[in-house]
Order: structure tokens, then sequence, then C-alpha cells
């Protein structure tokens, strides 16, 4: 195998390799993304199933004097 030809195969493995490591950085931030809106979705719905078991929680404050 000659040199040209060694260089060439090198360049298109090391072009696969900078490819395959923008695509995975890609998913990381795609599944940072995700897990932020998922946490954000899972708060807005804890309180709306902790009044829908207790809605009469919190509304009343009874005082005796």
């Amino acid at each position: 195998m000659d040199i040209a030809a060694l260089s060439i195969l090198m360049n298109q493995s090391q072009v696969r390799q900078q490819a395959s490591m923008s695509v995975l950085k890609m998913a990381m931030d795609m599944s940072k993304v995700q897990s932020v809106d998922l946490e954000k979705m899972i708060d807005s719905n804890k309180k709306t199933m902790e009044l829908s078991i207790q809605p009469e929680l919190g509304s009343h404050i009874d005082v005796k004097l």
C-alpha cells in the first residue's frame, strides 16, 4: 500500500470518528433537554395530583380563641 492511499484511509477514519462524536454530542444535548422537560412535567402533575386526592386540603383555617 502506498503512502497516499494510507493517508486517505487515515483521514477518512478521522472524519468518521469526528462525525460520530458530533452525533453523540447532539444526542446527549437532546436527552438533557428532554430530562429537564420531564422534570417540569412531573412537578406540575404533582400539584394537580395532590389537589385531586385531597381537594379540601389548605382551603380552610380553624381558629379557636
